[in-house]
């Protein structure tokens, strides 16, 4: 090990995602010599990406743009009820859409790579593995040996999509999301086995740009997230066109001589099997932290028995005074980018010396991108519950109808907003949460609100922006305890 002060580097981060990125560039920033290591193992299915981790490549930006790609599909169907006139029939080309994508998440690992440069950051295509609390062992993919030594290490490595390790043909027929969005071809009819948000979002955009897609739900969807929310979320993906079999686990997936994929799985409440054929099966049954090359138990670093995740303290210490984690792979943490980038900015600034502010990981806003999106912040209304009581806490609601909806004739009995306040006192929100078009760009500014304290009566005494959806929060008047219908009527 090498003597304090006559390190390689003042600082290592293994993990070239959002989150490591961030923190690299940001400690380079305050004058610390950095390096960061970043290495992709292909996929089960050879799926390989550049620099840029999970987000850029397999993750939040391309699945926002083939969401968008589903909802110009959507578009084109309502364009015809406001007068434009389209001839011939409307089709999705895949491999046109795939392309441009895959061409837009190059350009974002290009850019990534000129940044570390501009910011004067040693980027090292290489495998970190620890050696001791000071030193990493870097292997590239020809096999080449590198020995680092650095005075903090920070670890955010992320992690990886799982599959199912008792269905025989998982792994050899199956994808997951590190594979969809880089194939070349469209995978047909699909079956998505899962009901993560992850599982959702991809079924929504397949169902979106016309492929026959089903969801295959073990128990519930969207654990974690506020349970009615997420019954209104599949209530409008089925009448989209997504379908879901509920209380199914798959038992085998076999590949016929046809080339189609016969699936067979168990109703868990009727005992009775089932089969039907797939053209791609996508696994989307959770995620694993990259932490178990890392020779974390070398430098005894401790990790989580249930979850593989590293045990991290407030400040994103591991049980090794100058090691560190964050993002995905920490311990009881979001997994969500903006998360990952902002914790790793603040540990950067800690590290060097120039501040002690901690990540305030409450309050913090997501949206799931399914075809009706999902946005909220704050607390799920059974966590307010559970906190505060039930006659503790007032929830008031509305279903509402976006104006787009009127002309094109959809379907808005699933748009719906909640607003969970404590009953007393200031009525402090406790969570906020809305089910309709744009909810990721409705609910950024309610969540700077809700960090700031907001209250009921703040709410209410704001002015909306008509004819939004955005404003129908402003509106929200009816209390669940009340018993009265939540319709919002008039315009």
């Amino acid at each position: 090990m090498s003597p304090i002060g006559k390190h390689d580097y003042d600082l290592v981060v293994i993990g070239g995602g959002s989150g490591g990125l961030a923190c690299s560039k940001e400690a380079a920033q305050l004058g610390q010599k950095v390096a960061v290591l970043d290495y992709v193992e292909p996929s089960a299915k050879g799926t390989k990406w550049g620099l840029g981790g999970t987000c850029v490549n397999v993750g939040c930006i391309p699945k926002k743009l083939m969401h968008q790609a589903a909802l110009l599909g959507t578009a084109v169907k309502d364009a015809q009820k406001y007068g434009w006139q389209i001839s011939g029939t409307v089709s999705h080309d895949w491999s046109t859409m795939a392309e441009a994508v895959q061409n837009y998440v190059k350009s974002l690992n290009w850019g990534h790579r000129v940044q570390l440069q501009d910011k004067k950051v040693t980027y090292l295509n290489l495998k970190g593995t620890l050696v001791d609390k000071h030193t990493i062992r870097g292997l590239s993919k020809a096999g080449k040996e590198t020995i680092l030594t650095a005075k903090n290490i920070v670890l955010a490595t992320g992690g990886r999509p799982k599959y199912p390790s008792n269905v025989p043909g998982a792994v050899e027929h199956g994808i997951t999301s590190d594979d969809i969005f880089w194939l070349k071809k469209s995978p047909g009819k699909t079956l998505v086995v899962g009901a993560s948000y992850v599982a959702l979002e991809c079924a929504g955009f397949l169902t979106g740009i016309g492929l026959n897609t089903t969801v295959m739900v073990r128990s519930i969807a969207l654990r974690g997230f506020d349970q009615q929310m997420a019954g209104l979320v599949t209530d409008y993906m089925e009448s989209y066109g997504t379908r879901f079999e509920w209380k199914s686990v798959p038992t085998r997936v076999e590949r016929l001589s046809s080339g189609a994929l016969k699936v067979t799985w168990t109703n868990t409440q009727t005992g009775c099997e089932h089969s039907d054929t797939f053209d791609s099966v996508l696994w989307a049954v959770g995620r694993s932290p990259e932490t178990k090359a890392l020779g974390l138990d070398k430098v005894g670093v401790q990790i989580s028995k249930e979850t593989g995740k590293v045990i991290v303290g407030a400040d994103e210490s591991s049980s090794v005074p100058n090691i560190y984690a964050f993002g995905d792979i920490g311990e009881g943490r979001p997994e969500l980018t903006p998360t990952a980038i902002k914790a790793g900015r603040l540990l950067a600034h800690r590290l060097a010396g120039r501040s002690s502010e901690l990540m305030n990981y409450d309050n913090v806003a997501t949206t799931v991108f399914t075809p009706l999106e999902y946005g909220c912040v704050g607390l799920s209304e059974v966590e307010a519950e559970r906190r505060h009581g039930k006659d503790g806490i007032e929830v008031y609601h509305a279903f509402y109808k976006p104006l787009e909806f009127t002309v094109s004739q959809r379907d808005s009995s699933q748009c719906y907003i909640k607003v969970i306040c404590e009953r007393e006192g200031n009525q402090k929100i406790l969570g906020l949460h809305f089910l309709g078009p744009n909810a990721g760009e409705v609910l950024q500014g309610f969540s700077l609100a809700l960090q700031c304290g907001a209250t009921y009566p703040q709410l209410t005494r704001t002015v909306g922006i008509h004819p939004t959806s955005a404003e129908e929060l402003m509106k929200v008047n009816i209390t669940k305890r009340s018993g009265l219908d939540p319709t919002v009527t008039g315009c």
